[in-house]
């Protein structure tokens, strides 16, 4: 026997209805009230803006978006200061490996902004760069410490 009230629901709908039962069981207890900005009138713009909301979170959160190419030349300006920050080698290899397959990847695409003129770095003398940078850091701290021994010998010196 059919049941002519019986019928069958997708599961968008059964989320949509549950979804709207839990708002509704929420407005009945309250939770929606005083909350912050409610009775404030919306800030909509004066022309439909189907994009309003994204927006207002790039204004809200300070968020920068740059074209592709100005993205890349700024990461290949801060690429070094994040290798600096890497233990290993094997770690800095990836990080240059994945930079450089950016930069690839960016050049077959069509070209949204300005030129694109970052090329991919060299491994070799990236990583070359990177160790002697590391090595010259490690040296700072013993040559400033070599200094302060020589010091404190001068000062407790017996006369």
């Amino acid at each position: 026997m059919h049941d002519p009230y019986a019928f069958a629901i997708d599961d968008a709908v059964a989320v949509a209805l549950l979804a709207d039962f839990q708002v509704r069981k929420a407005i009945a207890r309250g939770d929606f009230d005083d909350l912050p900005g409610s009775g404030e009138p919306i800030d909509l713009p004066d022309h439909h803006d189907p994009e309003w909301w994204v927006r207002s979170l790039i204004e809200r959160e300070h968020i920068a978006l740059l074209p592709p190419s100005i993205q890349l030349r700024k990461d290949d300006a801060e690429l070094d200061a994040r290798l600096d920050q890497l233990a290993d080698e094997k770690a800095v290899r990836r990080e240059i490996d994945d930079f450089n397959a950016l930069v690839i990847r960016a050049r077959y695409e069509p070209p949204a902004g300005p030129p694109l003129i970052t090329m991919p770095r060299d491994p070799d003398a990236t990583v070359a760069g990177w160790a002697d940078r590391r090595a010259a850091r490690g040296r700072k701290p013993r040559e400033a410490a070599g200094t302060d021994v020589r010091r404190s010998r001068r000062l407790f010196r017996r006369r």
